[in-house]
């Protein structure tokens, strides 16, 4: 390796990617900065001693994005970072899709792909730069792999293909976000979201990626170039060809046994060939002996276990007796579990899900905190893959990687689907349990998904299904498998997932063994995806037709209204005092969405919840002059008694407008606790109000309006706040009689002064 800080610059896609090494973690076996635009992504590998106890791959792959790299520190109480969020595990996930195939078979040497953000300008996502740094750390390192790999991400805005777009036009304008690693012979990984795409446009965006990707692979044989380390040596592991060779004489049994129907029965009797497989071919051994020669039988019986389920496949007929493109037998059970919001069992074949849509309030959404800008989900899926599914015991944790990723895809596939959020705002959470599997149980869950949001009220654009799709091939023919098992997925070339509506794709997620998929092929492939995605859609829509035009009853109950801006502290109270009282009267939850004061209260009681709307209405209205209230006393003075017209509101009720006629006292008319209707006859500029009973009362006989007091009784009482002249119910004038009252608490005449403590 060359000595010292080495760099290597391209434009590729109209965007500076630059990769350095030599300059940091010098010791790693390889490491890599990576920059687009002003992000920069730190990769380092390294690969241990081959470990020969072992009869599998130790790759690990880690990613992280740390705070500090968007000028940020973390939450909580520790302040610093915890567990990885869902995006980082994704990103691990494809980090170790693309690079896990291209090491060479038999290679053991435990390696540690080790990646994190350094730097993030708030447009250029680093998940993608990180892969790109990872496959290039890989190669600086001379660690033995067969090719360099590129990746990118591809947008579709305003009706153009985008490559590395940013992450404001990936959220909000784009139809499309996909990311693809490749190599110079073909693809490696796919995963993508999209708005209903056609097949067609699919296939357009991912060749532009292909494209792409060849533009990156270069700039990562640059950097190879100039400061790689020379290739590891690996030697391949040896083998006995004799001992192959009798281990294939019971291909014939096996042939036998692998078209035995049913998962668990044909898997007896596959183990039951090896048994007596291994038992034969290791007779009179023991000790270490033993332990090697069955080891090595069982590796080659793994070996002919897949040759004869390929060569099954490739002569026209599936181990389970189905053609390439048939469906296994699809079950629906609606509202399974009656109490939930919305619940279906879904069962295709042997892979059974118990999938239920859950509707909550917007305090329920997620809260989204990383290195970009914060934000929140109002839906998501939750998926469990519990050992039962697959009739095995094992250790019971938090979900894992591979729950974490088949979750989020179910959830992509839906999303694309889902109703504005200002027209259905529920909060949507979504659990799908496993509790069968054989094969596509992600693709179950976005079945089971879609229909139990649809059971549950939510009106979803288009109905959603998923079908896992199968490649095999020996180079001169190829077969495209329909809904595969678990052994197809194992055994074949390549799986890929596609999920959409009649109109187009949601989601596809593709794993590719082979080298070299054609666009002939990808074509042929997605067409059949879509024959058998519409044949799902009608057992589908055979069972749950439409979405229900209700929630369920047992969902909270939703009513908006909106309130002055300004009265929201009031809603709130202090220390939240109004609005948990409220919440624990009516029994419901309100939020406040914004500063506007667009407000929703949920609650599983309808009655309850207009109750709760109507009250929260009442309290931060405004009142105007002219309205009448059922009003309770709350106070009584010498001057008038404050009357609360609403929740919070009180008005004065001055001693002359208690009613007609002299009023000697206020208690005379009115006590505390006393329920009167009162008018609003004057709302200040400071948002006093004063109220009128005597203007809700009957005229009293022989006195007409006037000589009441009361004015013009047809034109009611004055609005413009000053003193309503007149006589005052006999009570005679004084030379005080224009006063504003707030001055003449008592009316007219020397016994009536004011008092110290009597104004208002």
């Amino acid at each position: 390796m060359m000595n010292g800080h080495q760099s290597v610059t391209a434009k590729i896609a109209g965007h500076d990617i630059t990769l350095e090494t030599g300059q940091m973690a010098r010791q790693a076996g390889g490491s890599i900065v990576a920059t687009l635009g002003e992000t920069k992504v730190f990769a380092a590998v390294t690969a241990g001693k081959p470990r020969e106890d072992i009869d599998f791959f130790p790759l690990v792959c880690d990613y992280r994005e740390k705070t500090e790299s968007a000028g940020k520190i973390p939450g909580g109480f520790f302040k610093r970072e915890g567990r990885p969020t869902t995006k980082e595990i994704l990103t691990m996930r494809m980090i170790d899709r693309s690079i896990r195939p291209m090491f060479p078979d038999g290679y053991k040497a435990e390696v540690q792909v080790m990646t994190h953000v350094l730097q993030y300008d708030g447009t250029n996502n680093p998940d993608v730069l990180a892969m790109i740094a990872a496959f290039a750390a890989i190669r600086v390192a001379g660690l033995p792999f067969d090719t360099s790999l590129g990746a990118v991400r591809i947008a579709h805005v305003d009706g153009e293909f985008v490559a590395f777009p940013t992450d404001e036009d990936r959220r909000s304008n784009s139809r499309l976000d996909l990311v693809v690693s490749g190599h110079k012979d073909g693809l490696a990984m796919v995963e993508s979201s999209a708005k209903e795409l056609s097949e067609a446009e699919m296939i357009d965006a991912l060749e532009m990626a292909s494209n792409t990707i060849q533009e990156i692979v270069a700039l990562v044989d640059e950097i190879k170039k100039v400061a790689g380390k020379p290739e590891m040596e690996h030697i391949a592991p040896t083998f006995d060809d004799d001992l192959k060779a009798k281990v294939f004489k019971f291909e014939n049994a096996l042939k036998s046994a692998i078209c035995v129907d049913g998962k668990h029965i044909r898997d007896d009797a596959c183990n039951q060939v090896r048994k007596d497989c291994v038992a034969s071919l290791t007779e009179g051994l023991d000790g270490d002996d033993l332990k090697a020669k069955t080891k090595e039988v069982k590796h080659f019986f793994h070996d002919l276990q897949q040759k004869v389920e390929r060569e099954q496949i490739l002569s026209g007929s599936r181990v389970d007796g189905r053609a390439w493109d048939e469906i296994r037998e699809i079950t629906i059970v609606p509202d399974f579990i009656p109490r939930q919001h919305g619940s279906v069992l879904f069962t295709r074949g042997e892979t059974q899900a118990l999938v239920s849509a859950t509707l909550g309030t917007p305090d329920d959404e997620q809260i989204i905190d990383g290195v970009e800008k914060e934000y929140r989900k109002h839906f998501y899926l939750h998926y469990n893959f519990p050992p039962y599914s697959v009739g095995e015991t094992r250790r019971i944790m938090g979900p894992g990687r591979r729950e974490i990723g088949h979750g989020m895809l179910a959830e992509r596939s839906l999303q694309g689907v889902l109703p504005a959020k200002e027209s259905f705002p529920y909060t949507v959470r979504i659990v799908s349990d496993i509790m069968e599997s054989n094969g596509s149980s992600s693709m179950a869950s976005v079945c089971g998904g879609c229909m139990a949001m649809m059971l549950a009220g939510v009106p979803v654009a288009q109905p959603v299904a998923g079908i896992a799709m199968g490649l095999v091939s020996d180079g001169k023919t190829h077969a495209i498998l329909s809904d595969i098992l678990g052994s197809e997925d194992h055994n074949g070339d390549m799986d890929f997932k596609v999920a959409g509506s009649g109109l187009g794709i949601t989601a596809l997620q593709m794993d590719i063994k082979i080298k070299g998929v054609s666009r002939g092929l990808l074509e042929e492939a997605l067409g059949q995806a879509r024959a058998g995605r519409i044949h799902i859609l009608r057992c589908m829509l055979e069972a749950v037709p439409r979405p229900r035009s209700e929630v369920s009853d047992f969902a909270p109950r939703m009513e908006t209204l909106k309130i002055p801006g300004e009265k929201i502290g009031f809603l709130i109270g202090p220390g939240g005092k109004n609005i948990k009282a409220l919440q624990a009267d009516y029994e419901c939850r309100i939020s406040i969405l914004d500063d506007n004061g667009n407000i929703q209260i949920f609650g599983t009681d309808s009655i309850k919840v207009k109750a709760c709307r109507d009250a929260i209405s009442a309290s931060t209205q405004n009142p105007e002059i002219g309205a009448k209230f059922q009003g309770t006393v709350r106070s009584v003075r010498d001057f008038g008694a404050f009357v609360e017209i609403l929740p919070g509101v009180e008005g004065l009720c001055h001693i002359s407008e208690l009613a007609y006629g002299y009023v000697g006292q206020v208690t005379d008319v009115v006590n505390v606790g006393d329920e009167i209707e009162v008018e609003v006859i004057n709302v200040d500029d400071r948002g006093k109000v004063k109220v009128s009973h005597k203007a809700t009362l009957p005229v009293p006989e022989g006195e007409d309006a006037e000589a009441a007091g009361g004015g013009d009784r047809d034109r009611g009482p004055r609005r413009d706040g000053g003193d309503r002249g007149g006589d005052r119910g006999g009570r005679g004038r004084s030379d005080r009689g224009g006063r504003d009252r707030d001055r003449s608490p008592r009316g007219g005449g020397d016994r009536d002064r004011p008092k110290s403590g009597a104004r208002d």
